[in-house]
């Protein structure tokens, strides 16, 4: 059975992704093929039904619900850390000020207009933000993956999206960023068979790390490498991407409650609602 994934091009898709691709785990009889795309385009092409299992962004997720059920794997949270509003040094934001974002509809974007409702936002490819900055394009730009970890010294933090968090959530919680999604219209004993090979490759992706990381590099897989590649790897593609949390589980809840107090989504959704009932496999052995 052929089912086509999508996933971000970032470090820590790509690596949470890879192990199947270099036919480290059992994939069955399903040939999985992948694409690598930007957030926002995975988004959109998410809203259009695109791909059978696809990378989103956590933001979105609740108006593509019927369509696609929420994978407990290969999910990225901020704990302390997570996407950074960044101006020139220097420089104060007016109210109104002008900012890049990567996509109306990934999870920061929605956080950033809730705490900023009066800048005025223009959307660019994640990569494009840092120099629409320093070429004056905007006054301020949110950068998100491997982008956070180095950037031009003349810009700095003026706002870290996880403290817009913490203030919106209460605190206590990790930040949710982005996950995966499957087209609702395979059917469940295959559903269950896709989501656990994608469970077995984050597993076996994190159990052999080190080799991995070094094919990636070796490959230009990844934009970042050494220790850079380390600790952005720790951050987000950690034993904590393995398998939704209870504590990851109650942060999407969160969200979905803010979202949609804020006039984001009609209802405020309960995450493990959406979730491949993974107990059917054991029902049918019964």
């Amino acid at each position: 059975m052929k089912i086509n994934l999508a996933h971000s091009p970032d470090a820590d898709d790509i690596f949470m992704y890879y192990a199947i691709a270099f036919g480290w785990v059992d994939t069955k009889d399903y040939n999985i093929t992948n694409e690598a795309l930007d957030i926002e385009t995975l988004n959109i092409e998410a809203l259009k039904g695109t791909y059978d299992v696809t990378a989103v962004s956590f933001a979105l997720y609740p108006l593509i619900k019927d369509e696609y059920a929420l994978l407990r794997t290969a999910v990225s949270f901020g704990e302390g850390y997570g996407p950074k509003l960044i101006r020139k040094k220097e420089t104060k934001l007016k109210r109104n000020f002008r900012v890049a974002l990567s996509g109306a509809n990934t999870t920061n974007a929605m956080l950033f207009r809730i705490y900023y409702p009066e800048a005025r936002i223009v959307y660019k490819n994640f990569l494009e933000i840092e120099n629409a900055v320093l070429n004056d394009e905007v006054d301020a730009g949110v950068l998100i993956h491997e982008s956070i970890l180095s950037y031009d010294e003349s810009l700095e933090v003026e706002k870290e999206i996880w403290d817009i968090w913490i203030e919106l959530s209460g605190g206590g919680l990790p930040l949710p960023l982005g996950g995966m999604a499957l087209r609702r219209s395979i059917p469940l004993n295959r559903a269950i068979d896709i989501e656990n090979i994608l469970i077995d490759g984050v597993k076996v992706a994190n159990e052999r790390k080190a080799e991995l990381s070094k094919k990636l590099e070796d490959e230009k897989l990844v934009r970042i490498d050494g220790k850079m590649l380390e600790r952005y790897l720790d951050m987000y593609a950690s034993d904590e991407s393995i398998t939704l949390s209870p504590l990851q589980l109650k942060a999407l809840d969160k969200l979905y409650e803010i979202g949609f107090k804020r006039g984001f989504f009609t209802e405020a959704i309960m995450s493990s609602d959406y979730l491949i009932p993974q107990e059917y496999a054991e029902l049918r052995q019964q």
